[in-house]
Order: C-alpha cells, then structure tokens, then sequence
C-alpha cells in the first residue's frame, strides 16, 4: 500500500541489483518525519488548551452577565515604598511609581498598600518630600503619585494641590481605567466632586461627573466629597441637570462588572498590611513572592473573597519581617497561605518590583479564573 510505504523499511526491487541503500539516511529521515509528528500533536494539544482556557473565562463573564453580578472578589497588593530609593533622581523614581501603577490597573488590583521596611509610623500623605533617601518619604510619595494617577483627570485640581511630590507627574502615562471617562463618554457609573452650591432642602447635591451638565444626586452631602453616582437610564434631555443616586464605591464592580480603580493604604509595617485589613474577616488568601518560593506552576489557586499578594522590597521579604517589631517570626512564607516562585529559573539575579507584579499577576490570571469558572459550573 502506498500510505504504508514511509513507515516501512525500503525494498530492493530486482532493477536495483546490489545496488547499496544508505540506511543512515533513511533512518535520519525516518526519525525527522516522527519529530515533525510529535511537534504537530504538541501544538494541537497546546492550541486545544488555550481554546478552553478562552472558553472558560468567556463562560465566567457571561454567567455574571446573566445573574446581573460583576466580580464577587477583590485583589490586594502590597509592596515596601523603599523601592523608590532605587531610582536615581525625582523624575525617575515618579516614572517608576507610574509603571507600578499601570501594572496594577492592567491587572484589575482593587487595592495597593505601600508598608515601610523601616517600621516608621507612616499614615498618611499630607507634609512636604524632603529629598531622596530620606526615611518614610518614598512610601508618602509612592502612595501620593498613586492616588493621583488613579484620579480621574477631571477631578484632579479639587484633590490635587500643587505639591513636590507631584512636579513630574505630567510625564507619566495614563492609566486609562474604566473609570476615567471623557464627556461624551455612556455608562451607569461615574465619579464625582460634591460641589459647593446652595440647594433647597430635600433637593440633594449637585456634584461634577466631568460631563457637560452636572449631576443632582439623591442626598445632600458636604462639598469637596469624591462619590460614586448612579446614572438614572432615562434622562431628561431638556433639563438643565443630570440625574442619580449615590452608592457605595464597590458597586461598579460587584453589580455592573466593571474595574473601577484602586484604593491606596499606607501601613507602617508588614504586619499592618494585615492587621489594618478594610475587608471584615480580613484576607482569606494571602501569598508572598520570593525566589525561594515553590514553583507557581505546580499550585492551584481556590475561590476566595479578598486575595493579598505581597512582594518585597531590594533585599526581599525578609528585610521586611526583620524590621518588623510586632513579628516573632524569621521565615516569611509562614505568614502566607502561599509562598510563590512566580519567575523560576530566572535569567536575571534580581527581578525588579514592577516586573515581579507583571508577572506575579500575569502567572495568576489564570489560575484565578479557573478557580471561580469552576465554582459558577458547579463542580
């Protein structure tokens, strides 16, 4: 048979004589044509797998779709502000914020909490940045250039004085969230500023959304307030004003399915980031990331409420948790659900902090999806 012919030895037909076949050539060639084989069934297997992955994260959005729910969970990182003083001037450690900032946006982080390594009493960002290298301000000036970029560009002159802090800011990208919305721009959801104008009573607020009318809310707040408004679906046209409701900030994303921003929290140390926990119960998935982590391949990932992953600083985690007086503790990953080598058999020595949070997140993606496709299917 004809189709039997490449996978059989070869005859000699009596044309052919004595003449000498090269068997070192036909086993050469033999043993290409089975590479070629194998690499076509990899790729077919690899192709069948990405196909599935796509169908499942497809399956998951369209069952929120249907049941009228947006994302159920939230994602924390945390990372030390001393990663600024790598940086070598005030232009260079502003663009390094702005990378962090864009890899937490692309990757849907709801919260970012910078800790000092130093175990300083750093709560806030008001004050004034003292010059670089200098002891708590790079987590002040980290966490000050966050909450800006996360800012919609509209409302930024009503919480945005002119700071130090700030002088470069122009520089960096945009982040371009969801919720940073041009005038023309539809959707249910916006934020605002409650505006200082005199109102009757019972007649609410009136708040700038960045559209071209202002908006009347339903209740009567103190002025200078960002909030987040629900737009009524139907609106007057001929009206001077707007309609909507205020509601809470985590609407956008639990009710309408959308990412909308992050929130920034600062903690005076490691242990803080746990302990000042937002969420009622506190993290109930916590992972550190360390070269000396196991293998992020090798681990799954199970459905969750609030997810935190840390990441260290220059001289890693265990910088942070010798600095930290309320730790008794010398290994770190004792302090996490999951302790991750996110990057194995990495070319680098050192993989900066906005790197390892693009590839933390991108290798957990995945796995997050998974988790949560499997507990919509039921199984």
């Amino acid at each position: 048979m004809s189709g039997g012919v490449a996978s059989k030895k070869p005859k000699l037909s009596s044309s052919q004589g004595q003449e000498k076949v090269d068997w070192r050539k036909w086993k050469a060639e033999r043993k290409e044509m089975k590479k070629k084989i194998k690499e076509s069934k990899l790729i077919q297997k690899l192709d069948k797998q990405k196909e599935e992955e796509k169908r499942k994260e497809e399956a998951l959005l369209q069952s929120q779709r249907d049941s009228g729910k947006g994302r159920p969970y939230t994602v924390s990182v945390a990372l030390p502000g001393s990663v600024l003083d790598n940086a070598q001037s005030a232009e260079l450690r502003t663009y390094l914020a702005g990378q962090i900032a864009r890899a937490c946006v692309v990757f849907c982080v709801d919260e970012i909490i910078v800790f000092d390594e130093q175990d300083e009493d750093v709560k806030t960002v008001e004050g004034e940045f003292n010059g670089i290298g200098k002891k708590g301000q790079a987590c002040v000036q980290l966490a000050r250039i966050l909450q800006f970029l996360e800012c919609p560009q509209y409302l930024r002159k009503s919480f945005f004085p002119m700071h130090k802090d700030l002088q470069y800011a122009g520089l960096l990208n945009p982040l371009d969230s969801p919720h940073h919305m041009r005038k023309d721009d539809e959707c249910d959801y916006r934020e605002g500023v409650v505006l200082d104008r005199p109102n009757k009573p019972g007649k609410g607020s009136l708040v700038n959304c960045g559209m071209w009318k202002e908006v009347r809310i339903d209740k009567q707040l103190q002025s200078g307030l960002r909030v987040t408004v629900h737009m009524n679906k139907t609106q007057n046209k001929d009206s001077k004003v707007h309609k909507g409701v205020v509601v809470a900030p985590h609407k956008p994303r639990t009710e309408g399915g959308l990412y909308w921003g992050y929130s920034v929290r600062l903690a005076s140390s490691l242990s803080k980031v746990f302990t000042e926990c937002p969420h009622k119960g506190g993290y109930d998935l916590t992972i550190g990331t360390s070269e000396r982590g196991k293998d992020v391949d090798k681990v799954a990932v199970s459905p969750f409420k609030h997810m935190l992953v840390v990441f260290g600083g220059l001289q890693g985690l265990e910088a942070s948790v010798d600095a930290d007086s309320n730790l008794e503790v010398t290994d770190p990953s004792v302090l996490f659900d999951l302790y991750l080598n996110t990057c194995p058999n990495q070319g680098s020595r050192t993989i900066r902090t906005e790197e390892a949070i693009l590839i933390t997140m991108s290798n957990l993606r995945h796995k997050i999806t998974a988790a949560f496709v499997d507990v919509s299917s039921g199984s």
